[in-house]
């Protein structure tokens, strides 16, 4: 039972577009609204692009960079803070939480995209000149 969560865990933290798709489908399914269920989905995966990023960097350069992450998402807060108090007055957490999350989907979402790309790309030119 452990090496099936185990492999169910794995496919979604190297696919996070299937869980994406499979989170979309569910609430649709549940709702019947498809821009709410598209904003679950986001809001949902993002935790898995953000896995994904971090184990693609390490298996494309064998080293780990999630303080490099971590450092990632502590600046986009911080920045989306600051833009919140100068344009509110105030800071409204909810609202803040919600914009850096759905931002940081379309950060890592695309540093997933790119890092497959260059993975792809980087193993395929190693194996063609070695």
């Amino acid at each position: 039972m452990n090496s099936f969560i185990s492999s169910i865990i794995t496919i979604f933290l190297t696919i996070p577009l299937l869980g994406f798709l499979i989170i979309y489908i569910i609430y649709k399914l549940i709702t019947k609204n498809t821009k709410k269920s598209f904003h679950k989905a986001l809001d949902y995966s993002t935790v898995l692009f953000i896995f994904a990023v971090h184990f693609l960097l390490i298996t494309i350069w064998e080293k780990s960079f999630f303080w490099l992450i971590f450092l990632v998402l502590i600046i986009i807060a911080m920045v989306f803070v600051l833009i919140n108090w100068k344009v509110k007055g105030e800071i409204e957490f909810t609202k803040v939480f919600k914009g850096f999350w759905r931002f940081n989907f379309l950060v890592f979402f695309l540093t997933y995209i790119s890092l497959m790309i260059f993975g792809i790309l980087r193993s395929a030119l190693t194996f063609t000149f070695s």
